[in-house]
């Protein structure tokens, strides 16, 4: 009788304990999904458009160079003007990040000079994307050429305001009495003539005036060609104008595009010196030359 007690009782100390250790292994198992739940993962920056660069001395065409350069149609030996087309590769270590290519080519009017340069920006960050890195870069060279906002255009109420019409439209118009007529038309009459020859002289005066600013500073761009931000050109671009030399030396003008398409900044440098002494180089034309190898860039990485 006391051998059947002692069995059962031993039954029931290990039916306990074998539900002790399920117990122990369930809560196990939950903690380890409840850790694993807490984890948290964070979403990368999207990347660049571009993930690689074109062949620099290759991006510029043939027709685009005669124009840059025209001293090149003037080279009569077939295998230097065909160096002068290729170009020179800038020094770099990484062309999946930084190609550039250089020309320069003498003529009997001037040297000209050409550089361009592409940069893949690619961040480091997991939360700036390869655009936002780029625009930063281009931000900075735009704020070191110190290139002026772009200015907003009057609109038409405040054009229409300021006219001679819309001030005086408020007002209702005076008629001069008979007197007042008279005395103005006598008073006309009497100085008819001496105000012809006066307003003669004085637009003759006026009109050598007018000439001899026009033409007192040619080195000046005009408002148009002054260094400015370039609303159609990528993302985000500007031109820069600078001359420099004067006097007993021929001054050498540079003109600057820099644009940003995506996570690439281009760079494009064209400098004039004319070979005599005190010309100097035409902005509009130089400029028209900059911007329009600009567009093809832009185009080509766009394609």
């Amino acid at each position: 009788m006391q051998r059947k007690a002692y069995v059962a009782g031993t039954a029931a100390l290990l039916a306990a304990l074998l539900a002790g250790c399920t117990s122990g292994s369930s809560g196990g198992d939950d903690a380890g999904d409840k850790n694993a739940d807490t984890g948290t993962s964070t979403a990368a920056a999207q990347p660049g458009k571009y993930r690689n660069l074109p062949e620099a001395c290759g991006a510029v065409s043939h027709d685009t160079l005669d124009s840059l350069l025209p001293g090149i149609a003037q080279i009569t030996d077939a295998d230097q003007q065909e160096k002068a087309y290729e170009g020179e590769a800038t020094l770099t270590y990484d062309t999946d990040r930084k190609v550039g290519c250089r020309w320069k080519v003498e003529s009997t009017d001037a040297t000209d000079r050409l550089h361009v340069d592409f940069e893949r920006v690619v961040s480091y960050d997991n939360a700036v994307s390869d655009d936002s890195e780029a625009q930063t870069i281009y931000t900075r060279l735009e704020t070191a050429a110190d290139i002026p906002a772009e200015s907003a255009s009057p609109s038409p109420t405040e054009s229409e305001s300021e006219s001679p019409s819309g001030s005086a439209s408020g007002s209702p118009s005076l008629s001069p009495s008979p007197s007042a007529s008279a005395s103005a038309s006598a008073s006309a009459s009497a100085s008819a003539s001496t105000s012809d020859s006066a307003d003669a002289s004085g637009s003759a005066s006026a009109d050598a005036s007018i000439s001899a600013s026009s033409s007192a500073s040619p080195s000046t761009p005009s408002a148009d060609l002054q260094p400015r931000v370039l609303t159609d050109l990528g993302d985000e671009g500007y031109i820069d104008d600078q001359l420099s030399g004067s006097g007993s030396t021929s001054e050498q003008r540079t003109v600057t595009v820099v644009f940003r398409t995506s996570n690439v900044v281009v760079t494009i440098e064209y400098e004039e010196q004319p070979m005599a002494t005190g010309t100097v180089p035409d902005s509009e034309e130089m400029q028209d030359r900059a911007q329009k190898l600009a567009a093809q860039l832009a185009e080509a990485l766009n394609g």
